[in-house]
C-alpha cells in the first residue's frame, strides 16, 4: 500500500494525539495549552480535549505551573517495549521467580533493567511483611544510587559504562557515589563479589541487596534486587542477601537457551 493509500486507512485523532505526544516528547520541561496550540496548528479547544482525556489515562500530567509533561503510564508500557528485545518477556518470566523471593521474604522485590534513558523496574512483588516497601513496575530509578542500579552498571561494556560515568552523578543522600572513581572501585567489588548493597544511597532509610540474572550466554540482561527498611539486623540481612542471591541464580539458570 502507498503512502496515499495508508493515509486513508488512519484515524485523524490519534494522528493528532500522536503529534501532541511527539511535542512533549521534545520540550522535557513541559508544553502549555498556548504552546500546543500554536505548534500543532489546532484549535485550543481540540488541543484541550487531546490533552484531558490523555491525563485521564495518565499519559500526560500538568504540573502546577499549568505545563504539561509525558506521564508515568508511558513508562509501564516502555516495560513492555524493553522486554520485547529478547526472545522472551523478561518480566512476565521473572514474575513466578519475584512473587516466590517476596513470599519466603515477606518484603517486596523488583527486577531492573538498564536502558538508554537510565534504570527502569520492569516487573515486582510485594511483600506481606509488616514495614514491606512498596515497589511498582514502570519507576525510574537513579543511575547509580541503589542496590539494582549499580549491578547494571557494573556489568556494561567499558564504553557504555564510560558514558554514563561522564554524566554528573547525583547525590541523594550522604551515601550517595558520586565520584566516578570511586563508583569505578565499588563496581569492580559487585563483578568480584556477585551482589550489590544499597546502604542508604538513593533514600537515608531505605537498603537492599542486588543480585544479577545472566541468559544462557552468560550475559547479564536484569538485576533482581529486595529493598528493605534500615535497622535491620545483621542476621536479617544476611538473609536476604543470600535470597536474592538464590533467586537470581534460579532465574538465570531456568532462562530458555
Amino acid at each position: 500500500m502507498n503512502d496515499a493509500g495508508a493515509a486513508k486507512h488512519t484515524i485523524p485523532v490519534i494522528d493528532r494525539m500522536m503529534d501532541l505526544l511527539a511535542a512533549l516528547e521534545r520540550r522535557p520541561n513541559g508544553v502549555t495549552i498556548r504552546e500546543l496550540t500554536a505548534v500543532l496548528g489546532l484549535p485550543r479547544t481540540t488541543v484541550y480535549r487531546i490533552v484531558n482525556t490523555l491525563q485521564g489515562h495518565d499519559m500526560v500530567r500538568r504540573d502546577d505551573a499549568g505545563a504539561y509533561h509525558l506521564g508515568r503510564r508511558l513508562l509501564k508500557l516502555a516495560s513492555h517495549v524493553v522486554a520485547s528485545v529478547s526472545d522472551i518477556d523478561l518480566a512476565a518470566f521473572a514474575q513466578p521467580f519475584l512473587d516466590k523471593l517476596s513470599a519466603d521474604l515477606g518484603e517486596g522485590t523488583k527486577l531492573s533493567v538498564i536502558d538508554p534513558e537510565g534504570i527502569l523496574v520492569l516487573a515486582a512483588s510485594q511483600g506481606r511483611r509488616e514495614y514491606a516497601l512498596t515497589v511498582a513496575p514502570g519507576q525510574r530509578m537513579p543511575i547509580q544510587a541503589g542496590a539494582a542500579s549499580k549491578m547494571l552498571l557494573a556489568h556494561l561494556p567499558p564504553d557504555e559504562l564510560a558514558a554514563w560515568l561522564a554524566k554528573p552523578l547525583i547525590a541523594f543522600t550522604s551515601k550517595s557515589i558520586t565520584d566516578p572513581k570511586r563508583l569505578m572501585t565499588e563496581l569492580t567489588r559487585i563483578r568480584r563479589l556477585g551482589w550489590a548493597q544499597d546502604r542508604g544511597e538513593n533514600a537515608p532509610s531505605i537498603h537492599a541487596f542486588a543480585a544479577p540474572v545472566f541468559d544462557r550466554s552468560g550475559r547479564l540482561v536484569a538485576a533482581i534486587s529486595v529493598p528493605f527498611l534500615a535497622g535491620a539486623e545483621p542476621s536479617r540481612m544476611e538473609e536476604i542477601r543470600i535470597a536474592a542471591i538464590d533467586a537470581g541464580r534460579a532465574m538465570s539458570e531456568a532462562m530458555p537457551v
